[in-house]
């Protein structure tokens, strides 16, 4: 009987060490903003455009004629870098992560434009490098923001998938599900992700 509570209090505190030694392993998953492509307006593709004057006259009509009816979807993919720093070097052990799930708030000019998370688990391997989730982002951008002229609508989206267009206007917040060797563990609050720098 003592034999099997040593044992017992020997496998409680490996287990509680393995258990220690993942959630600083997840700790260590960084995110950051990689960048935003393919952004299409109304089916009008932005890339390439650096000024209104880019837009001629068919897309202009389009985009007159989306805007007085109160809709312009916008589609556009965003990639998020996930990186994995558990290689086993530094001391900790290598491990393999799972984003079970990906539930996100996406903020353009800190404003909520919309909610999602990824369609099916994505593997984060640890071996130092970086791995991209790609969300596929749509909404109406005549209802989500405040700019109400069609040029300060075209200008909002010139920042943001024009030529020289940048992430810096967007930001999310995340609440990862991840995969682990010990099971499932849910971020216990909601990280931010923005571009340039991990989180």
């Amino acid at each position: 009987m003592r034999r099997l509570i040593s044992l017992l209090i020997i496998f409680s505190f490996l287990s509680g060490c393995s258990i220690l030694k993942t959630m600083e392993n997840i700790s260590r998953l960084k995110y950051k903003i990689h960048s935003a492509l393919d952004y299409k307006i109304l089916g009008i593709d932005v890339k390439g455009k650096k000024s209104i004057k880019d837009f001629n006259s068919i897309e202009m009509l389009k985009l007159t004629s989306g805007l007085l009816k109160g809709t312009l979807p916008l589609t556009f993919t965003l990639n998020i870098e996930a990186k994995n720093p558990n290689d086993g070097s530094g001391g900790y052990p290598r491990t393999d992560l799972t984003l079970e799930s990906f539930p996100y708030k996406l903020f353009v000019n800190e404003k909520e434009i919309i909610t999602g998370n990824i369609s099916q688990p994505l593997n984060v391997p640890g071996i130092g490098e970086s791995t991209l989730i790609k969300l596929n982002i749509e909404f109406d951008l005549a209802k989500s923001v405040k700019e109400k002229s069609l040029d300060d609508v075209l200008s909002l989206l010139l920042n943001l998938g024009g030529l020289g267009g940048s992430t810096s206007n967007l930001k999310l917040l995340v609440k990862p599900v991840v995969g682990t060797p010990i099971g499932s563990i849910n971020y216990p609050n909601e990280i931010t992700i923005v571009d340039k720098t991990f989180n």
